[in-house]
C-alpha cells in the first residue's frame, strides 16, 4: 500500500482517501503541529468548556494568490475568523480548522501554511481542536481552500448591538484603509510601486478586549470592513438603524502608496477589502479617551475618527470632500475585487 512515508512532494488524491495516507498526513502535519489535549483525541469533534455567552463564527478562505505580501492563506484564515469574533465583543479561544486541497498542491506549500497557522493561533493565543480535510483532482479547484470556525466567550463589559448606536456617535478605526485588497492586486497585476504593498492581515481582539476593559457599554458598535470594504459596512449600518452618517474624507488614514494603487487600478480604497482594519462606534464623550489608546497599541498606530452619525438624511452615508463638496457613498454593487480573501 502507498504511503506519505515515501515523502511525496505533492498533494495526491490518495492523501483525501480516509485511509492510510490521510491519516500520516495528518499525524505528520496537522495533528503533529497542532497537539493539545483536545485534538490529540482524534475525535470527529472536540467537547470544550466556556462559561457564559459565547460567540462563534464561521468562514471559508479563497485568496489567490494563497501566499502574498504580508501573508498567506493560513495566517489569513486565522485572523479573518477571531476577528469576527472580536466584532462580537468576544475573545477567542478555540478554532475548527478544515481544507479543501488540489490534488498537485506543493508538500512544501502545504507545509509552510500549516506551519503559519500554528504560528498565528498561538500568537492569538487560541487552539485548533478539530478539523477536516480533503483532496479534489486536479482543476477541480484552486490549490487549497480553507475553512474556520471560531468560539469564544463574551466580554464581560460588551454591550455590542446596532440598537446601541445613536446620533453624535464617532466613528473610529483603527489604521490604514485598503492595504490588503490592494496587496493582492498589485501583486496579481504585477505593479510595483517606491515601497512594497503590504497585507494589514492580524488579528485585533486584544485591542478589543482592552477597549472594553476600560470603556465597556460605551462602545457601542465594531465591525471589520472586509470584503466591500468601509463604504459597504458602513452603508449596511446606516440603513439597519435608518441614521445619517456624515464621513471626512480628510480623516480618513490612507497609506500613499495604497492610494497611488488604486488610482492606477481605477479603484476607490473606500470599496477595497481590510483584514486588519476595525470600525468602532463609540459615546461621542470618549472619542479622544479611545484614539488615545488605540494609538499607544501596534495595531492602532493610526487610528482616526472619520465621521459621525446624524440624523439628517436617514440611512444615507454622506462624505464631504477635501474640497467642501458632498457626495453619496453607496455600498457596492457586485464583485469589485474577487478572491480577496
Amino acid at each position: 500500500m502507498e504511503s506519505t512515508k515515501k515523502n511525496y512532494q505533492q498533494i495526491q488524491l490518495g492523501h483525501g482517501s480516509g485511509g492510510l495516507m490521510t491519516r500520516e498526513l495528518l499525524d505528520a502535519n496537522i495533528f503533529k503541529i497542532f497537539s493539545n489535549p483536545f485534538l490529540d483525541q482524534k475525535h470527529d469533534g472536540a467537547i470544550i468548556n466556556i462559561d457564559g455567552p459565547m460567540a462563534i463564527s464561521t468562514d471559508s478562505f479563497v485568496v489567490s494568490p494563497i501566499f502574498f505580501k504580508g501573508g498567506n492563506i493560513g495566517e489569513l484564515a486565522v485572523n479573518g475568523t477571531i476577528n469576527d469574533i472580536a466584532m462580537c465583543g468576544a475573545m477567542p479561544k478555540y478554532l475548527t480548522l478544515s481544507f479543501i486541497v488540489e490534488e498537485g498542491l506543493p508538500m512544501k506549500q502545504f507545509q509552510d501554511i500549516i506551519t503559519s497557522i500554528k504560528k498565528t493561533a498561538d500568537a492569538c493565543k487560541v487552539q485548533v481542536v478539530t478539523g477536516d480535510t480533503k483532496v479534489v483532482e486536479r482543476g477541480k479547484g484552486d490549490q487549497i481552500f480553507i475553512n474556520t470556525t471560531g468560539v469564544g466567550a463574551v466580554h464581560s463589559k460588551a454591550q455590542i448591538s446596532s440598537e446601541a448606536v445613536k446620533n453624535g456617535d464617532k466613528i473610529i478605526v483603527n489604521g490604514f484603509l485598503a492595504q490588503h485588497g490592494m496587496a493582492i492586486m498589485s501583486e496579481r497585476e504585477g505593479l510595483e510601486f517606491e515601497s512594497a504593498i503590504v497585507s494589514d492581515t492580524t488579528h485585533l481582539h486584544f485591542l478589543v478586549r482592552d477597549l472594553l476593559d476600560k470603556f465597556g457599554e460605551k462602545i457601542h458598535l465594531f465591525r471589520d470592513p472586509t470584503r466591500g470594504g468601509l463604504a459597504s459596512v458602513l452603508s449596511e449600518i446606516a440603513t439597519d438603524i435608518n441614521k445619517g452618517i456624515v464621513l471626512e474624507e480628510k480623516a480618513i488614514p490612507l497609506e500613499k502608496q495604497v492610494a497611488a494603487a488604486c488610482e492606477i487600478l481605477g479603484l476607490d480604497p473606500l470599496y477595497v477589502a481590510n483584514e486588519g482594519v476595525m470600525v468602532v462606534i463609540v459615546d461621542a464623550a470618549i472619542e479622544e479617551d479611545v484614539l488615545t489608546l488605540m494609538r499607544k497599541d501596534p495595531k492602532g498606530t493610526n487610528a482616526a475618527s472619520i465621521g459621525t452619525f446624524t440624523s439628517e438624511h436617514p440611512a444615507k452615508v454622506v462624505m464631504r470632500s477635501n474640497l467642501g463638496g458632498k457626495r453619496i457613498v453607496s455600498p457596492l454593487l457586485g464583485e469589485q475585487l474577487p478572491r480577496i480573501c
